[in-house]
């Protein structure tokens, strides 16, 4: 398995041997046999670095993958927003987020699974207002930004409460890279 650190991992008690990774430079890869084997499911994107991973709780076909690594170092690369396959990884859409550039988690609501929560740790190296956590209740066709500190300020983490998805939690990093 190529492509650097593993930066993001799912898995889904619908499959025990299914399981997903994002990697800093080589994209998604899936294993259906708990990881003995990996083979490659987002090779010719534009991008390569995977920042989040999640599969839909009710449907193990559909998994997000959130572009640009959301672990800053010095060789940090930006993603191009949010992609959903409903094919259990044949085919990616690009279902927004672009300007985020650094997804850090996915959350999906397991009573809901059009209801998801987007962590978005943004622009690494600069200010922006494109970072916060992000919601959609659409399956991705429509996003409102939720919460939103400011241009130094985006989100490393989040987390649903499977039991109430109504409730959110949000880590806020202020954080800029610099040479």
């Amino acid at each position: 398995l190529g492509g650097g650190r593993v930066a993001a991992v799912a898995g889904t008690p619908q499959d025990a041997k299914l399981y997903y990774l994002g990697t800093a430079g080589a994209g998604v890869w899936k294993s259906e046999n708990g990881g003995i084997t990996w083979d490659p499911v987002f090779d010719g994107k534009a991008v390569s670095s995977i920042g989040a991973v999640a599969i839909d709780p009710t449907n193990k076909n559909i998994v997000y993958a959130g572009t640009g690594e959301a672990n800053p170092r010095n060789d940090v690369s930006y993603g191009d927003g949010l992609y959903k396959t409903t094919d259990g990884g044949k085919t990616w859409t690009n279902i927004g987020l672009g300007k985020v550039r650094n997804i850090s988690r996915i959350a999906i609501d397991p009573k809901n699974p059009k209801h998801v929560v987007v962590g978005g740790l943004g622009d690494v190296y600069a200010d922006s207002t494109d970072r916060g956590v992000y919601v959609t209740f659409d399956g991705g066709a429509n996003w409102t930004k939720s919460l939103y500190v400011g241009v130094k300020s985006g989100a490393s983490d989040i987390a649903m409460n499977p039991e109430n998805p109504n409730i959110v939690y949000a880590v806020i990093w202020e954080f800029r890279r610099v040479p």
